[in-house]
């Protein structure tokens, strides 16, 4: 016998379908907006991210230096001029064995060129020196042609070079203020804030804090490990600057995906040039294999058990951030998917029924008596009633 539709539980159906519908429309046009005015705020946005991940790095030394009686703009001054000596000394470590090498260095890579002219010559591809002196040619002329885009590629170049000195700078100032002043941040946003925000949002920001600093920690390990097999392989495989090399595959593992390509092209070419095409080959082989296991296996599971997030989270948010905004998305992706989750969290905490946390299969109270209140309101109260 055929089923017959309630009309009345079809319109409620309906019904709460369209306000759910409307209520999560609106809930994207906020974020939207929200993305939106960031972007338009991105050149004043990016240095204090950029300052913030600085300040989540090395906030632990000034936090000792706090406790053993340091002034807090002693501390934070301290700390700061120590971050730039090491960024000028692994600057440094990794410029001045170059120079002091780049008459050999550049000596390889005309006798790499000339193996590969002798390489393609031969079978099978059998390019004569004819067709290599045209396409040679053919591309001066195409060059010459599109000079003016050229140009201007180049002046966007400098452009954005220019830029990024200027974040870079600004990004180290902001650290030493968000070192010196950073624990007195919460409390003045509290007495900013009215009502339960007072509450709710500065311990929002200590969380995240928190998760951003588990990201800093793990993408340095990740790092470290990279150098070090990297490492041993140019120095098992006899290929000059080791250390140069081992910094900036450290250095560079702060930028997903295009730092570890950049890295390891550099290391395979000095092999190249250096070693000779069999250990250049070799070297590729480890560089794949170490950055496989990084990004496959370590990275996520430092990252998973650090920022409470599944590896397979990690992979896709790494995946979107990257096709959406290319570098900065792929850098961006982890923390703001681990701070998304923060949030949900305290929001899940904060809507949980007492009750039913305690006894999920228990009958509910039926009426809310003083105890069952009590106790609702003791359990959603996560966090500290006044900041300090």
């Amino acid at each position: 016998m055929p089923v017959r539709l309630s009309p009345r539980k079809t319109r409620d159906a309906l019904a709460l379908s369209s306000r759910i519908s409307a209520e999560l429309l609106l809930v994207f046009l906020m974020i939207a907006v929200v993305v939106w005015f960031l972007g338009q705020m991105w050149p004043v946005v990016w240095p204090v991210v950029i300052a913030l991940f600085l300040t989540s790095l090395t906030w632990p030394l000034a936090r000792d230096l706090r406790k053993r009686g340091f002034a807090p703009g002693m501390a934070a001054f301290a700390v700061t001029t120590l971050f730039l000596l090491v960024i000028l000394g692994i600057l440094a470590l990794i410029a001045i064995p170059m120079a002091s090498q780049s008459g050999e260095l550049a000596d390889g890579v005309v006798e790499g060129i000339r193996m590969v002219r002798t390489w393609a010559a031969g079978p099978p591809l059998n390019i004569g020196d004819d067709q290599i002196t045209g396409a040679v040619d053919t591309a001066v002329a195409r060059i010459q042609s599109s000079i003016g885009s050229v140009v201007a590629t180049a002046a966007s170049g400098v452009a954005t070079v220019f830029h990024g000195v200027v974040t870079a700078v600004l990004a180290v100032f902001l650290m030493f203020f968000f070192l010196k002043d950073g624990p007195r941040f919460l409390p003045w946003l509290a007495r900013q804030l009215p009502g339960r925000l007072a509450r709710d949002v500065p311990v929002l920001a200590e969380r995240s804090w928190n998760t951003m600093g588990a990201f800093m920690r793990s993408q340095a390990l990740v790092g470290m490990f990279d150098a070090i097999l990297v490492g041993i392989g140019l120095w098992i495989l006899d290929v000059p600057l080791v250390l140069p090399l081992a910094l900036l595959t450290f250095v560079s593992a702060f930028v997903p995906i295009v730092g570890a390509v950049f890295a390891g092209f550099v290391a395979v070419l000095i092999a190249l040039v250096s070693n000779g095409p069999t250990i250049a080959m070799i070297m590729l082989v480890i560089i794949v294999a170490v950055q496989q296991i990084e990004g496959n296996v370590l990275q996520p599971m430092l990252q998973s058990r650090g920022l409470g997030l599944h590896e397979a989270v990690i992979l896709l948010a790494v995946t979107l951030g990257g096709s959406l905004s290319g570098i900065v998305g792929s850098l961006l992706a982890v923390p703001v998917t681990a701070i998304v989750a923060v949030v949900w969290t305290y929001l899940r905490e904060q809507l949980a029924d007492a009750s039913q946390e305690l006894d999920p299969d228990g009958p509910r109270p039926e009426s809310g008596s003083a105890d069952s209140d009590t106790s609702t309101a003791s359990h959603v109260n996560v966090g500290p009633s006044s900041p300090s």
